[in-house]
């Protein structure tokens, strides 16, 4: 069938493949790093008592067979090899069938970390890369030329990305409509990056122009992904500068990242024609019933995405075929953080040495700069974020987490960036505050050499000892509150 294929997009989908592996790569390493702190034997969520309670009709995953942290580890860490293989382009060295089928092993065994991993894991970008991984694995090597189907799902993945994430904001924050969200984000958003205190502090007529921009690029430019070149590659070159400009601004995972990579399969990157034989008829019967399995599952994102009641980030299958996705429907007007002190004095009093545990993303010091950790993911200072919003958030992993710095567990320390106590000497109580941060001024930043000004605004957790700490939190049990 000489309409199956795109020869042209051949470069496309290369530079494609291999941006994706190297997305993996970053998503196994992450999860390889961090996993025995969040997730293990002993973690402050574990795997073992999720899959007890969840069956593996609504998580598929390996670990609903078996369970160990070594397993998980080799699970990871294997997925890090494939990803490091795929991106040096191994599957162009194999037969058709085998490069499918190594495409196909990454997409499993990262589905099977996201479905035990619980909150940790609750985030779009998982479901997002899952969906990709998923299409990717019928792209094809160099035996054959890409399949125009598979191309024009990829088309309609990033426009469910970017069209969904643009009407949630419409129907959410009234401040996305009066274009003034900007006057906000950048000081409350998740993770500040290093240049966020310079964006927040653009003069507001370019804030309002910034959002202007946003609603363009999400709500009209997706739909010039259907219509033929050149429009279509003007079309993701402009969804990637506004991704870019994005990851300058901040720290959202991979998330911005992956977005950069779906749109370089509508780019018509200029190439020599190559001449390939035609594919197999068994790859074509694949691929056309992988598509229609992808069209059938649509229906329901399709629906939620024209709701007026639009949820965002949420799949509608276990396997995380076809989702929904959208950020920051409401913007956060004033940003607040959880502070985390612990203290070795036998009594805890307002006047005891309280020292603070440094986390390495989030705010903290008023005088740590932000750093650049994205596409990295600090999965436990992204929850602090939520935990300052509210202690519902942090319900099911903040008692484990004054637990585990009780007892110095090493682990969970690697998580941060520094602890006030050396491995031998625990602290004897930790306590948890509330601040209110705000960017300093120019004058201020010139004046005391720090981004962020913080107050008090009121008790978070009371001085906790460890076996206090292990009341709050049982085996079993589903919230924690202060």
């Amino acid at each position: 069938m000489d309409w199956f294929t795109a020869p042209d997009y051949w470069l496309s989908r290369l530079v494609f493949q291999r941006a994706l592996a190297g997305v993996y790569l970053v998503a196994f390493l992450t999860a390889a790093l961090q996993f025995r702190a969040l997730l293990g034997e002993r973690g402050m969520l574990p795997v073992p008592r999720y899959v007890e309670r969840v069956p593996f009709r609504r998580a598929p995953s390996l670990f609903q067979w078996r369970y160990s942290d070594r397993l998980f580890a080799g699970c990871a860490w294997a997925g890090c090899a494939v990803s490091a293989a795929l991106l040096a382009g191994l599957d162009s060295r194999l037969p058709l069938w085998a490069g499918m089928l190594l495409w196909l092993v990454p997409w499993a065994l990262y589905l099977s970390i996201v479905n035990v991993g619980q909150t940790w894991y609750a985030f779009g970008w998982e479901s997002l890369l899952l969906e990709t991984g998923f299409l990717a694995v019928f792209l094809g090597n160099d035996e054959v030329d890409p399949p125009i189907v598979v191309l024009f799902l990829l088309r309609w993945l990033l426009f469910r990305v970017e069209f969904g994430a643009g009407l949630i904001k419409m129907r959410g924050d009234a401040c996305w409509r009066k274009l003034t969200c900007l006057y906000h984000h950048h000081e409350t958003q998740p993770m500040p990056g290093p240049l966020s205190w310079f964006f927040h502090h653009l003069p507001k007529p370019l804030h309002r122009v910034e959002v202007a921009a946003n609603h363009v690029t999400q709500l009209l430019v997706p739909f010039l992904l259907f219509t033929p070149q050149p429009v279509a590659t003007a079309a993701a070159s402009l969804m990637i500068l506004t991704q870019l400009w994005l990851i300058l601004s901040g720290n959202f995972s991979w998330l911005n990242w992956i977005t950069v990579v779906l749109a370089v399969p509508a780019l018509d990157l200029p190439t020599d024609h190559r001449r390939v034989a035609g594919p197999p008829l068994w790859y074509e019967v694949v691929v056309l019933a992988a598509a229609a399995l992808i069209v059938l599952l649509s229906y329901h994102p399709v629906v939620n995405m024209l709701s007026r009641r639009q949820v965002m980030n949420r799949s509608f299958d276990p396997l995380h075929l076809v989702n929904t996705y959208g950020a920051f429907g409401s913007v956060s007007r004033i940003r607040y953080e959880v502070v985390v002190e612990g203290t070795l004095d036998d009594v805890p009093r307002e006047d005891s040495d309280w020292r603070e545990y440094e986390f390495r993303g989030k705010p903290g010091d008023p005088r740590h700069w932000p750093r650049q950790f994205a596409p990295y993911h600090l999965r436990l200072d992204w929850l602090m974020w939520f935990a300052a919003l509210s202690p519902a958030y942090a319900g099911p992993w903040f008692g484990a987490l004054v637990e585990r710095l009780l007892e110095n567990d090493r682990d969970t320390l690697r998580l941060l960036r520094r602890s006030p106590f050396p491995p031998d000497e625990p602290p004897r109580y930790v306590r948890a505050r509330l601040f209110r941060y705000r960017y300093t001024t120019w004058r201020e930043l010139r004046e005391t050499g720090a981004c962020w000004d913080r107050t008090y605004v009121r008790e978070y957790l009371p001085p906790t000892r460890l076996t206090a700490a292990a009341q709050r939190f049982q085996p079993g049990q589903e919230s924690w509150r202060p």
